[in-house]
């Protein structure tokens, strides 16, 4: 199995703000600029599937395999002989919360897709973290 976890601490906004605008998959395409579409089909919970299109990528269908509120969630992929997890964590620390991504594929066919999708993912994930700061900052300065 391949991984690569990117983290970051924030202070001044808690777990309960960001958790709030990361399992909110129906806007992600409002705040991530690399995501077409995404739209939850039921609750969110573990056992979910949601609908999700990368731009310039495929339709996919992945699947919350893990929920735990205010602390983490996981998302499965399917490829074709492998499986890709997305670990989404936020872990409070003394100073702030650390909001942890670690992407990871297991399977017979690991090594092709940790090619073609897994490395840009966990190459963008400090990107995408600074984006889900700004949307949770902009979100709190409204209230």
């Amino acid at each position: 199995m391949w991984s690569n976890t990117y983290s970051k601490t924030v202070d001044g906004l808690s777990a309960a703000q960001i958790y709030a605008v990361w399992t909110d998959i129906n806007r992600w395409p409002e705040w991530l600029d690399d995501v077409e579409q995404a739209q939850m089909l039921g609750a969110f919970k573990q056992g979910t599937f949601f609908k999700f299109k990368p731009k310039g990528g495929p339709n996919l269908k992945l699947e919350l395999t893990e929920v735990t509120e205010n602390r983490s969630f996981t998302d499965m992929t399917r490829f074709p002989l492998a499986r890709m997890y997305d670990v989404h964590e936020l872990v409070e620390t003394a100073d702030g919360v650390e909001i942890r991504s670690t992407v990871k594929i297991a399977g017979l066919a690991s090594f092709l897709w940790r090619k073609i999708v897994a490395e840009g993912i966990a190459a963008n994930a400090a990107h995408q973290t600074e984006l889900l700061i700004a949307r949770v900052e902009f979100l709190n300065s409204k209230v």
